[in-house]
């Protein structure tokens, strides 16, 4: 498999899951430094959802930039650490600026 990157979005399996975790086949952000996703053996991931959300940032964040085939929204809260074995295929990225927002928003809720 590819190196994975960070700022990449990629298919992931989320399943199993329990209660209103994300689940299935799903685009995911992939959060964690290159160097962790290269050695650990697992990545920090945010999943997405093509479905509107109600909920604004910081619990969710619209990609303007991501050039993804669908509107998308990053699911700040609905962040999970997956093995390697979970990621598949690359599908885009967001940029530097984009992903700073989103790691913003993931500070104002864990503080």
């Amino acid at each position: 498999m590819a190196k994975i990157l960070r700022g990449e979005i990629r298919w992931a399996n989320l399943n199993p899951t329990i209660g209103n975790e994300q689940s299935g086949e799903r685009p995911v952000l992939i959060l964690s430094q290159d160097i962790f996703n290269e050695r650990s053996g697992t990545v920090i991931a945010m999943a997405l959802t093509s479905q509107d959300q109600r909920a604004g940032f910081p619990l969710t964040h619209e990609l303007q930039k991501s050039k993804l085939p669908k509107r998308s929204w990053v699911k700040i809260s609905q962040i999970r650490t997956l093995s390697t074995e979970r990621i598949g295929k690359r599908i885009g990225n967001i940029d530097q600026q984009e992903l700073a927002h989103v790691i913003d928003g993931l500070n104002e809720i864990i503080g």
